[in-house]
């Protein structure tokens, strides 16, 4: 009762109610300051890490020693394997990609409808045209961003140069080819949408060589002079891959599958990179950044609980009367001690409080607070060319959350100690001397 009358100001008291109102405000815009930033960071992790891994597994594995011909039966023996989802395969090429007066060196990517399913995010971010009839279209599909660059769209041919073409007596001459765009997706992050083309396997085995000749089994070799109806009754094509990207349950869980997989009987020798190895240095950055951004942010709450202490102690100062006539009147120290940690932590508690229903709010509706402002105010934040990524993502974890409450409550409750023990040690002689 004696608390909650200290934290109502009368009008001689206003002074020390203003701090600690000040005080108060600060440990809520602290706190959800922490969590709005804190929700953000996560935000941008997760949503690279769903895109990146999206579209590129958690392994990618390149055959050694052959060509990489048996893909469709080390595609089902590593399906086979306990924690795997699914194996994709494709053909894989840098080119310098044309459309109308412009021009962009492109990563381009040969993939069969069937494993074109397996890759829900790309498979479902077709903004024009579609994937039906996929390996039947001989055409490509392109990031939105690269349209826009190259100045084409649906419908519209795009050539694409490969420097490593057909070898004539002067050497070795570009292959120039032109396709029709079928497809324009949009997977809401840059990098892919400005570099990568996809075209159906066949055509993108065609188009960088990856298709051999060879005697079908038994056939005895041709005479030179043989037509070519019997050169294509007793040859046969078979196709080859780049690499196989491998998606498993777990993407934490690493280092047991890579194990799994290498035991794998009969499988041919294949050179396993993972997702962390890959993208090592980025990840890594991240994290840095998160932990130095928590360190500072959470300065904020320490600045509150030091202002926490200075409203207290002058709280104390104006308080000596009281303290003394509650002491003759046989208060203990430990009681005064509780009073005044009430009343300091109940500002920490309403601060926190306030700042965690705040931060929330603004974490939950950061992109469109991010549309309203830009709208507003005619500026650009979280440019997409900056920050990857086509939105402001936010994602709250509930457990960072309860750290970042429990952290200014602790913080609030011990800012009241030495103000509270200073409190109890009143002699109350002393206090009401001059009263």
């Amino acid at each position: 009762m004696i608390a909650g009358r200290y934290l109502r100001a009368r009008r001689k008291e206003a002074f020390i109610s203003v701090i600690a109102s000040l005080t108060m405000v600060g440990v809520a815009i602290g706190v959800a300051t922490l969590i709005v930033v804190m929700s953000v960071m996560n935000g941008f992790r997760g949503e690279l890490l769903d895109k990146i891994l999206g579209l590129n597994g958690h392994f990618t594995a390149h055959p050694i020693e052959s060509q990489f011909t048996d893909y469709q039966e080390t595609v089902s023996k590593i399906e086979a394997v306990n924690g795997v989802s699914y194996a994709v395969t494709f053909v894989e090429g840098q080119v310098l990609a044309s459309g109308r007066g412009a021009s962009s060196g492109v990563v381009v990517r040969g993939i069969d409808e069937a494993n074109l399913k397996k890759l829900n995010l790309l498979y479902n971010s077709a903004e024009q045209g579609g994937f039906d009839q996929w390996d039947d279209s001989r055409g490509v599909a392109i990031g939105y961003r690269l349209a826009q660059q190259l100045g084409v769209g649906l419908g519209d041919e795009v050539q694409i140069i490969n420097p490593d073409g057909s070898m004539t007596p002067f050497g070795s001459t570009p292959q120039i080819r032109s396709y029709t765009v079928n497809v324009v997706y949009n997977v809401g992050m840059v990098e892919f949408d400005s570099l990568y083309m996809y075209m159906p396997l066949e055509p993108a085995q065609d188009y960088f060589k990856m298709v051999d000749e060879v005697l079908k089994p038994g056939q005895e070799p041709l005479d030179p002079l043989a037509s070519d109806e019997e050169i294509d009754a007793a040859y046969e094509r078979i196709g080859r891959v780049s690499a196989m990207e491998i998606f498993i349950d777990d993407p934490d869980n690493i280092a047991v599958m890579r194990d799994r997989i290498a035991a794998v009987d009969g499988l041919r020798p294949l050179i396993l990179t993972d997702w962390r190895q890959r993208n090592e240095t980025f990840f890594s950055a991240l994290q840095v950044e998160r932990v130095v951004m928590f360190t500072i942010l959470s300065m904020i709450i320490l600045v509150a609980a030091f202002n926490i202490i200075s409203s207290l102690i002058m709280l104390v100062k104006d308080k000596g009367a009281d303290i003394a006539v509650l002491r003759t009147m046989g208060a203990t120290r430990g009681s005064i001690m509780r009073i005044f940690c009430i009343t300091g932590t109940a500002i920490g508690f309403i601060g926190t409080i306030t700042g965690f229903l705040l931060g929330l709010v603004i974490a939950s509706n950061a992109e469109n607070i991010r549309l309203f402002i830009s709208n507003t105010f005619g500026v650009t934040l979280f440019p997409p060319d900056v920050f990857f990524l086509s939105s402001l993502p936010s994602r709250v974890d509930y457990t960072e959350v309860t750290v970042i409450v429990v952290m200014a409550l602790s913080l609030s409750f011990l800012a009241t100690l030495y103000p509270a023990w200073r409190a109890a040690q009143y002699d109350p002689v002393e206090a009401l001397r001059y009263e």
